[in-house]
């Protein structure tokens, strides 16, 4: 993988699909990894931790010019947040951050904000950028393009056991309904819904490990 253009990976798919893992894979390539679904939760975390109402879209994008967002790689190649200066990577992941940025990610102007930002990261150096709408509008024109998901029984028990971990208290059910709303309003909106690109291979990680999905990913780059 050491052609002299850049290389773009291109992953598309549901909230905990697994997206996340691909961490792993791009430190295998030595790629820049870019989770876009962090970077619209910052925004949603700024309108959150600013008291403003996600279904107030003027107020949203009013607000767009005050944000400053960086991101950053610690030393195991995973995405840091930076909001403003600070530091907000564990913030945005707060359950109440999802509903906000399921909202805000809708609107059109938050996300021709965010459009130059994502691509920019491609023409710089080789990628790999996950998201909702990587491969069919963002690098529409990416290398390799992969429809990431799973069931939504297996996500919400990864996101269970994920804030289990935490110490949070949590609810299966309710996890999984979130995750089913969160679903719909991602495929149903009107900007650049989810949808599998025409192009793109669909891997289902229901019952992949970790390994197993980079593994897969890797077979097709190669």
């Amino acid at each position: 993988m050491n052609e002299t253009h850049p290389i773009s990976i291109a992953i598309d798919g549901p909230s905990g699909a697994g997206k996340s893992t691909l961490a792993r894979l791009a430190t295998t390539l030595r790629f820049l990894y870019v989770d876009t679904g962090a970077i619209y939760r910052t925004i949603a975390y700024y309108a959150y931790a600013n008291h403003l109402d996600p279904a107030d879209e003027a107020a949203v994008l009013a607000a767009l010019p005050n944000i400053r967002i960086e991101l950053c790689h610690d030393a195991e190649g995973l995405q840091r947040m930076i909001l403003n200066g600070e530091d907000v990577t564990d913030a945005i992941r707060l359950p109440q951050i999802s509903q906000y940025a399921s909202v805000v990610s809708a609107y059109p102007g938050v996300r021709a904000f965010l459009l130059e930002m994502q691509r920019d990261f491609a023409r710089k150096g080789s990628v790999i950028m996950d998201g909702r709408d990587i491969g069919t509008v963002v690098l529409p024109d990416a290398d390799v393009k992969v429809y990431l998901t799973a069931s939504v029984e297996t996500r919400a028990k990864r996101r269970f056991l994920e804030l289990q971990e935490k110490g949070e208290p949590t609810d299966l059910a309710k996890i999984a309904a979130d995750i089913e709303d969160r679903d719909y309003r991602d495929m149903h909106r009107d900007i650049s819904p989810l949808r599998q690109a025409e192009d793109a291979t669909l891997v289902d990680s229901s019952n992949m490990t970790i390994e197993q999905v980079v593994e897969r990913i890797l077979e097709l780059c190669r």
